[in-house]
């Protein structure tokens, strides 16, 4: 058997367990997606896996990320965090701007 091209891979699908609202981050394993509309329970929907996103971050002292930077999603925070956790946090992509400590978020190109 060959391989079969599906899709660009921009977004995939997703059926939720239960109402995920747009702008949502949904963790699944080691992928991360940014639901770019609203999506009902057990309806299937989309999730962007790529693309450039602003996303939350913690303000305050030593909170800035730096332009270039590796970024994870701490989803217990629901925050972005150069901090990987030991595995804990998942990778959401590099970060295309630096945001310093009083940003509230960081914009982040997405890739996995």
């Amino acid at each position: 058997m060959t391989v079969i091209f599906v899709h660009q891979g921009d977004t995939i699908d997703h059926t939720p367990v239960a109402d995920v609202a747009a702008g949502d981050v949904v963790v699944q394993n080691e992928l991360v997606g940014v639901a770019k509309r609203d999506i009902t329970a057990n309806t299937k929907g989309a999730l962007s896996v790529t693309g450039v996103f602003d996303f939350p971050k913690a303000t305050g002292g030593s909170t800035a990320i730096g332009a270039g930077l590796d970024v994870y999603w701490d989803a217990g925070a629901e925050q972005a965090t150069t901090d990987d956790a030991v595995g804990v946090n998942k990778k959401i992509g590099r970060s295309v701007a630096a945001a310093g400590d009083n940003d509230a978020t960081v914009r982040v190109r997405m890739s996995q």
